[in-house]
Order: C-alpha cells, then sequence, then structure tokens
C-alpha cells in the first residue's frame, strides 16, 4: 500500500500536524512553557478585554432565560434542533443551578445583592479571573478539538500508547494525549477533550471519570504561580518532578479505591470503539489503520464549522452558568463559614506524623483546595516553615479537583460524576499523596 497515493493519508496528516502544533506542541512565550492554543486564548482575551464581562454576562443571562422560557413554553426553535433540545431542555438539580448562575450573573455585572456573593474573594474572582479566559479557550478548542479528534490523531497515538496506558492505570493509550495536553497547556482543555471522547464512544464512564480526575493535570505555568505565592520559585525543579510523581502514585492507586472502582465500564454509545491491537500487526501498523479509517470517514469543511457551532453554543451556555454557580458556592463556604476548617481538623494528625511543622496552620488548606487551588498558597504564604509551605504548595496542585474551574467543568460535562463523589476521589487524591510529597521534601530540606 502506497499511502503517498491515498487521499485518506493527507486527510490524516495534515489535520493531525496542525492539532498537534496547537494543541501538544511546547513553546516558550513571555518567559513561560506553554502551547499555541493558550497563547491563541490570551491574545484573543486581549482583544476582548473591553468587553469580555459583558460577553460572559450575556451568555449567561441568555442561558438562564431560554431554559425558563423554553421549560414554560416549548420553543419550536429548539424542539426542531436535536442538539439545541438537548442543551436547554434540563430538569431539576442541573435546571436550578444553571438558573442560579444566572442570578449569580447579573448580580455580579450590575454590583447588586448581599456582599457574601459580590466580593473580590467570592463572586467576582470566578467572574474576573476564571471566565474570561475560559470563554476565550471553549470557542477555540470548540472548533479546534476536531482536529484531534475526527482525522486520526488520537487514534493512532492511543494505538501506540496502549502497552504503556493499559499495564500501568488500565486506561486506554489515547488517555495520554489527554494528560499532555492538560500539562503543557491548561487542564480545562483535558476535561474538554476527555468529554467529546466519551460522548463518541472511546472511553466508558469509568475511563472518563478517571482520566478526567486522574490525568487533567495542572499546567506547568499555574505550578510556578503557585510556587511564587509561597515564596519557593528556585525550587521550581525539584516541585515539579516531586508534583510528577506523586500525582502517577495516585493515578495509580485512586483508581482502584471506590467510587472510582464502583464506576461500570458502560459507554454512552452501544456501539464502543475497540482498542485491542489484531494478533500479526504491530501497534504502529495498527494505529496508522485506525487513523487512516477515521480520516476516510472525517467531516467536511461545512461539518467541522456546524460540529464547531453546537460546540462552542454547549460550552458558552451549558458549562459556563454551572462554573459561575458551584465555583462561587464553593468560595463563600471557603471564606465566609468555617467548615474547610472543621473538615480540615482530620489532617493534623497525619501532618504531626509526617513530622511537618505548623501543622494546625497546614491542615486548614488541605480542604479549602476543594474550592479552589489556588487559596492554599493565599493561607501558606504567612507561614514561617519552608517545608510546610512547600508541601502545601505541592499538594495543593496534586489535589487537582477544585471547583472554581475544574471541578465545575466536569460537572458541566457529560462526564458522569456526582458532586459527593468528586469530593471523596479530591479526599483520596490528598491522602495518597500527602505522604509522598512529604518524604520528598524532608529530603529537600
Amino acid at each position: 500500500m502506497n499511502l503517498f497515493k491515498e487521499k485518506r493519508f493527507y486527510r490524516f496528516i495534515f489535520p493531525s500536524i496542525i492539532g498537534c502544533l496547537l494543541f501538544v506542541t511546547p513553546l516558550q512565550y513571555q518567559g513561560q512553557l506553554t502551547i499555541p492554543i493558550a497563547v491563541i486564548a490570551n491574545t484573543l482575551l486581549d482583544v476582548l478585554s473591553s468587553s469580555i464581562i459583558t460577553i460572559i454576562w450575556l451568555l449567561i443571562t441568555l442561558s438562564g432565560l431560554i431554559t425558563c422560557v423554553h421549560r414554560l413554553y416549548p420553543l419550536k426553535w429548539i424542539m426542531e434542533h436535536e442538539r439545541i433540545q438537548a442543551l436547554f431542555n434540563i430538569r431539576g438539580f442541573w435546571f436550578w443551578i444553571r438558573i442560579l448562575g444566572a442570578l449569580f450573573a447579573n448580580m455580579l455585572y450590575f454590583h447588586i445583592g448581599p456582599s457574601l456573593i459580590v466580593s473580590d474573594v467570592t463572586g467576582f474572582v470566578v467572574l474576573n479571573d476564571l471566565l474570561p479566559i475560559l470563554v476565550c479557550v471553549f470557542l477555540l478548542a470548540g472548533f479546534l478539538l476536531s482536529l484531534l479528534l475526527d482525522y486520526g490523531l488520537l487514534d493512532f497515538f492511543g494505538a501506540l500508547l496502549i502497552k504503556v496506558m493499559r499495564p500501568i492505570f488500565n486506561l486506554p493509550g489515547r488517555g495520554a494525549l489527554d494528560c499532555v495536553a492538560s500539562w503543557l497547556g491548561d487542564g480545562s482543555i483535558g476535561v474538554l477533550l476527555t468529554s467529546k471522547q466519551y460522548e463518541e464512544g472511546f472511553y466508558s464512564k469509568r475511563e472518563a471519570t478517571v482520566i478526567a480526575t486522574t490525568f487533567s493535570a495542572v499546567s506547568i505555568t499555574f505550578c510556578l504561580v503557585v510556587l511564587s505565592e509561597v515564596h519557593l520559585e528556585q525550587y521550581f525543579f525539584p516541585f515539579y518532578l516531586i508534583v510528577s510523581l506523586s500525582g502517577i502514585v495516585a493515578a495509580i492507586i485512586v483508581p482502584k479505591l471506590p467510587p472510582l472502582s464502583k464506576v461500570p465500564n458502560t459507554y454512552a454509545k452501544d456501539t464502543p470503539h475497540s482498542e485491542d491491537i489484531p494478533s500479526g500487526m504491530t501497534s504502529v501498523q495498527y494505529g496508522l489503520q485506525m487513523a487512516l479509517n477515521k480520516a476516510e470517514n472525517s467531516p467536511s469543511v461545512k461539518q467541522f464549522v456546524k460540529e464547531g457551532i453546537y460546540n462552542v453554543l454547549d460550552m458558552w451556555f451549558g458549562t459556563l452558568p454551572v462554573i459561575l454557580a458551584m465555583g462561587t458556592i464553593a468560595l463563600i463556604i471557603a471564606e465566609y463559614t468555617p467548615v474547610f476548617t472543621i473538615l480540615g481538623l482530620p489532617f493534623i494528625p497525619l501532618y504531626e506524623l509526617l513530622q511537618i511543622p505548623e501543622a494546625a496552620l497546614a491542615s486548614q488548606t488541605v480542604i479549602v483546595g476543594f474550592a479552589d487551588m489556588f487559596l492554599p498558597s493565599v493561607i501558606a504564604s504567612s507561614i514561617e516553615s519552608d517545608i510546610t509551605r512547600f508541601v502545601i504548595a505541592a499538594t495543593s496542585v496534586t489535589q487537582l479537583i477544585y471547583m472554581s474551574e475544574i471541578g465545575s467543568i466536569i460537572m458541566g460535562s457529560k462526564i458522569p460524576v456526582s458532586l459527593m463523589n468528586l469530593f471523596i476521589i479530591f479526599l483520596e487524591r490528598t491522602i495518597v499523596t500527602l505522604p509522598v510529597i512529604a518524604l520528598f521534601a524532608h529530603i529537600i530540606f
């Protein structure tokens, strides 16, 4: 078979090269390691900076308003489109979360309402600091993730990495690409990629949940920000090495514990995609065959644009209200109640057992990381002990699930995981990674 004479080879190779360049190619930009898609998102944010908050307010308000109207008086133009109907015809918990998100958006935009919501440490953190970049990431990812998903790239690399991912993590090989996109760019990109793969039948419920809660790694850039907050930038190399190692340990152990171990291996589609390498074929041969088959049925330019529009609308109208509502609530609990402090008390004996100084103060940062990943480092910045600040910063990064972003994005996606299960996974990751981090921290300090 002469690949260069096959049209489907070029349908595979050119979009895949562009996808790799955008999503998984390391790039030095303004002194930081990132990926091109993140640079484009930040550039777009700079262009829209004067109007981005108004755009966010409009998107979330429209989401709540259309959802309400459609529930009371079913709209014909929505019912005629299956994808739009699925977006706005929601019930129960998610209906009220979307309405709450719209309510918060209007309170924050017009600066009205109680101070615990309209505050620089709660609602405005989500609205001003988080959502602007996510709006841009969602726009770009909604259109451009197709370059990774629909033209054979994930099929090719998935086959190559089966022998790594299956024995170690019991996951599909393509899950490694989700991790790379998160690691170099942003955890939100990894979650979006995982959610799309689940919807298309490449991941089972268990696999999608494990990958989203385990492999949506924190970007290198954000790790540097966290370390800077605790004034330990000079330890970045050992810090990231320890974070990576403890993350691998958690990725091996936590999926074997409930609730992840109890998630069924069922699929969103009746005919899931197989990943088994046929006998007599190498992983490269099989990967290339899968990629070419995928490319043969890849979307046309018109389909690419149409699917991209649906994806963007789904993220903007479906996910943004969830992030604003749940992120704000989590920050209110962290700032105005002793809930996270009380929940952190059982960790005092563990910190003492691990011989971490100022254990009582350190314990206060453990559960607050569920609200926002940056809060533990803000609290830790006033702690005198270098080793304690180091351990807190590393733990906050490896906890991974925080409701001001990743947790809310997971909840707003099609990945089937409850809030309670997210919290349990968060605790398990903390308990598994903390001893590993403490051990190496004692070696360094």
